[in-house]
């Protein structure tokens, strides 16, 4: 749904990673880039209005009022969408494709590899 919105306000480098085993803050994580804070503005509008038609009440929302980075948060999917250059400085994508599972994390932290 969020990528079909995304696709649909011609938003920019869209990415849609697989959170699931990698964190427990969602299971979805969407990044895209607009062409301006007008464009992000937009595309945000467009994201909620969808989420709310589908049911879901508990959507929270950050960053309007500038419009460099919207954050929505709707629970099992959240949504990152920036202006081009300052999604490359955050470089989001680098620290959630790279993420280690929540068993390899667990064992990191209990000091065991998970070659032992």
């Amino acid at each position: 749904m969020a990528k079909k919105s995304l696709d649909d306000d011609k938003a920019e480098n869209i990415v849609v990673t697989d959170l699931s085993g990698k964190t427990a803050i969602a299971d979805y994580l969407v990044i895209a880039s607009g062409t301006s804070q007008r464009h992000v503005s937009a595309m945000a509008d467009h994201i909620q209005r969808r989420m709310k038609a589908m049911g879901l009440k508990s959507i929270a929302v950050e960053g309007l009022k500038n419009c460099d980075w919207v954050l929505i948060d709707a629970g099992d999917i959240i949504v990152h969408l920036f202006r081009p250059e300052v999604r490359e400085f955050y470089n989001l994508e680098k620290i959630w494709i790279n993420a280690p599972s929540d068993d390899t994390a667990e064992a990191l932290s209990a000091g065991v590899s998970r070659h032992s």
